[in-house]
């Protein structure tokens, strides 16, 4: 028996390939199938089944073309519907694979066909559970992604409490449990940053698990806090419903390099945008007018998914030397599937030809500590909890998870300092606010956490005008 976690960071998510007696399966892949496609080669392995434990919102899932790939099946759980060919399962339905067995729980709440797998070994013994979004370490699965017209968040939230108590906690404590993802993602609140623990602890350190709490409790709690869902989240679970263009034509029309003259054109002729992810100091120090940053060193797909609106969009890119494959691979994750090139040689070939470029204003924590005072503008763009847990006494709250729609209640003529908690962000923030005609711009180094070490005034208590 074989089972190895395949956990990709930038997207806290973990996918699942098991293995056994020649036969393999997958749970919940990424776009691209090669990783799961090498290890049953090495292995020996043919891939019989590929498991989705429900339909992802923040990525696109591998199922369709791996399926099309290997001749395995796709499974998921009930109330699933689909324009391409799966295996519905019922309600602890078995599978086997090799001489193990996966039996299907129906564990809705997360989504309405969400489905937990418990995998059983050759002896009949519980071994291990992969929850997908219903129950992370130290978490559950936000119940607001999967509304319908006569199905509410609170529906969900009541239908999850449910499922956990009737499916999930009466399984024995040693049982592993292997979730689809892990902190850093929008799916679930607080989740920890470990990967795999045991359902045991889990039940006495997992707030949502608490064999006290009352239904009313656990509605209350769950939804307490939750952000709204990043607008790609219900286009990436369309597109899991209804199936995509195949991963390597993607990376083929994507991973194409452009002369400058030819991606000046391209971005002229077809309204593309240029993404810029370099290093956030490379793109502040110099970059080409007008074009966008979302560095590949952070959460870029996730990013990507909140900033960016229309899957559609053409995307040029302005990637560091070797990276164009990752950077397009990593768009197509969440869905954006229209990369049309990237700048052969890269900002140096750029200038090269002649072409502009343009800067945006960086300083230091302690050069910006020279220049405060009470009356400068400071857009703080980190999320509501960062700021309301302390924040500059006279910064403005201004989330970049909300920057398209609060854009216009800026002034075009005013000074900006813009700051978030490490640096990261606000560059993105600066970049999007310069694109959209913000002229007089100062990103903060080291965001917050250098600001901390200054003497400008802090609070934590949300200012009267933010």
């Amino acid at each position: 028996m074989k089972i190895e976690q395949i956990y990709t960071g930038c997207l806290a998510q973990g996918a699942y390939y098991i293995e056994s007696e020649g036969e393999a399966a997958i749970i919940d892949p990424l776009r691209e199938t090669a990783p799961y496609i090498d290890r049953a080669e090495k292995g020996e392995a043919k891939i019989k089944y590929v498991f989705e434990t429900h339909f992802h919102a923040d990525f696109v899932s591998g199922h369709v073309d791996l399926a099309e790939k290997t001749g395995a099946t796709i499974v998921f759980g009930p109330n699933a519907k689909t324009t391409y060919d799966i295996y519905q399962a019922e309600d602890n339905e078995e599978f086997k694979i090799g001489k193990l067995t996966i039996k299907a729980l129906h564990t809705p709440g997360h989504t309405l066909e969400s489905t937990t797998y418990l995998l059983i070994d050759e002896d009949r013994n519980n071994k291990a559970l992969f929850t997908g979004d219903t129950l992370f370490l130290g978490d559950v699965g936000r119940p607001d992604l999967a509304i319908k017209q006569d199905v509410t968040k609170e529906d969900l939230a009541a239908m999850l409490f449910d499922s956990l108590r009737n499916k999930i906690m009466p399984l024995e404590d040693h049982i592993i449990v292997y979730p689809a993802h892990g902190a850093g993602s929008a799916c679930g609140k607080n989740l920890s940053k470990e990967t795999v623990d045991t359902l045991g602890n889990q039940k006495k350190t997992n707030y949502a698990l608490r064999s006290d709490m009352t239904k009313e409790e656990f509605i209350e709690e769950v939804l307490d806090g939750i952000m709204p869902p990043p607008q790609y989240f219900s286009k990436n679970a369309l597109l899991n419903k209804e199936g995509y263009e195949t991963f390597e034509k993607v990376l083929k029309k994507g991973n194409a390099p452009l002369t400058p003259d030819e991606f000046e054109a391209i971005a002229n002729q077809e309204g593309a945008l240029v993404l810029d992810v370099r290093n956030q100091d490379e793109f502040l120090n110099e970059h080409i007018p007008n074009s966008i940053f979302i560095g590949l060193n952070g959460s870029f797909a996730p990013w990507v998914g909140a900033l960016i609106k229309d899957l559609k969009q053409p995307i040029l890119l302005v990637v560091p030397d070797g990276k164009s494959t990752e950077a397009v691979t990593r768009l197509s994750r969440v869905g954006y599937d229209n990369t049309l090139g990237y700048l052969e040689g890269g900002l140096e070939n750029w200038k090269k030809t002649g072409k502009e470029t343009d800067t945006i204003q960086s300083i230091t924590a302690d050069a910006f500590e020279n220049e405060y005072n009470n009356t400068i503008e400071i857009l703080d763009v980190r999320k509501p909890g960062e700021f309301e847990a302390e924040h500059l006494q006279t910064a403005d709250s201004f989330p970049l998870d909300f920057i398209n729609d609060n854009m216009g209640q800026l002034d075009k003529t005013e000074k900006y300092y813009i700051h978030c908690a490490g640096g990261y962000r606000s560059a993105i923030a600066a970049s999007i606010l310069r694109a959209r005609g913000y002229k007089d711009l100062v990103d903060i180094k080291g965001g917050f956490g250098a600001l901390k070490n200054t003497q400008i005034p802090k609070t934590d208590f949300a200012c009267p005008n933010s």
